[in-house]
């Protein structure tokens, strides 16, 4: 079942809580974890609260409390109350997925559009820019501290890409003005989190965006970085956030691919679109997800297999956009093909 849930009524005689998000956490995993974390721990200090997730980038440790993130999975948990957030599915967990195996109740907050739910509630949104937003949405909002605030606003930045991309909603931009009203420093997140990068990463940027190709007649354009480029630079797969957002502001490009090697002829690759390509579709065919326009998936084989797999995909979607748009226009031919 598809529902909001009453936050008070959810955490009424629960004593114990675990709250994870997906591997490879980005902003808005670790945002709205952390974000939900701050608010339990302020409203409900009784609670024994906890959250788990993956080596946060060095940037997010600006958020109060972060040290208090386990990143180990080692012992046994069970609690009352279990809250996946940002996750579309049980695998993306990673190793606190047993946490939610052994937990009394569990709740899934999420607004990947390839999430068909697996907690006993989920709140799944895909047309909103968050799941930090929807965090937002189930909290009383007298109840949100300037702490609290800060982690959520900083996951709405990143998924928004700075409240640029095509899910920034007035609702986004309400959620940001309440959570700004707070007295957070906005600037100060989006500088640090977002936009500042170290030299290294900054290099490996350069060196992505050097080796670049554009293909079927610019339309997409694909970079990769493999391992041995990554310990020659001495960056790790956190260091390359941006990138494929980097190459999509190419001008004239549909899509963008970005992979990098994480084992021998393995890759963790991640898509870009604008309107006329679901990379959610194609992420889901290779056993990823995400959302329409930002996607990814783990694909094994050649780097060239893997990009002519997808780019195979993104043909097809183009193809019938193309026909769409032709069928709408009656046929007729354009004033440059005349």
């Amino acid at each position: 079942m598809n529902r909001k849930p009453n936050l008070v009524q959810e955490l009424k005689e629960v004593k114990t809580v675990t709250i994870a998000g997906h591997i490879r956490p980005d902003g808005d995993a670790v945002g709205s974890c952390m974000g939900l974390y701050l608010y339990l721990k302020e409203n409900y200090p009784q609670m024994d609260v906890k959250v788990y997730l993956d080596k946060i980038p060095e940037a997010y440790s600006i958020l109060s409390h972060s040290e208090e993130i386990c990143h180990s999975c080692e012992e046994e948990r069970n609690s009352d109350l279990f809250f996946c957030l940002d996750c579309g599915d049980e695998q993306r967990l990673g190793e606190a997925a047993k946490y939610k195996k052994s937990a009394g109740r569990t709740i899934c907050v999420d607004h990947h559009i390839s999430n068909e739910g697996f907690c006993d509630v989920n709140y799944i949104v895909p047309e909103a820019s968050s799941t930090s937003e929807l965090i937002y949405t189930l909290l009383e909002e007298n109840k949100v501290s300037r702490e609290a605030a800060e982690a959520l606003y900083m996951g709405i930045v990143h998924d928004t890409g700075v409240f640029r991309h095509s899910n920034t909603t007035p609702e986004t931009m309400e959620t940001a003005a309440a959570l700004l009203r707070k007295g957070i420093d906005g600037s100060r997140i989006i500088n640090q989190t977002f936009y500042d990068k170290t030299y290294y990463q900054n290099q490996i940027l350069g060196r992505a965006l050097l080796e670049s190709i554009l293909l079927m007649d610019g339309k997409i354009i694909f970079s990769a970085v493999r391992r041995g480029q990554m310990a020659f630079y001495g960056v790790g797969p956190s260091d390359l956030d941006g990138i494929v957002q980097t190459l999509m502001s190419t001008t004239g490009t549909e899509a963008a691919i970005f992979m990098y090697e994480t084992q021998p002829q393995v890759f963790k690759v991640s898509l870009r679109s604008r309107d006329k390509i679901d990379v959610s579709v194609i992420a889901g065919y290779f056993g990823g997800g995400g959302h329409v326009h930002a996607a990814g998936c783990t694909m094994q084989g050649t780097m060239y297999d893997v990009v002519n797999n997808i780019t195979y995909h993104m043909e097809k979607q183009l193809l019938a956009a193309e026909g769409a748009e032709e069928a709408e226009d009656g046929g007729m031919p354009s004033e440059t093909e005349l």
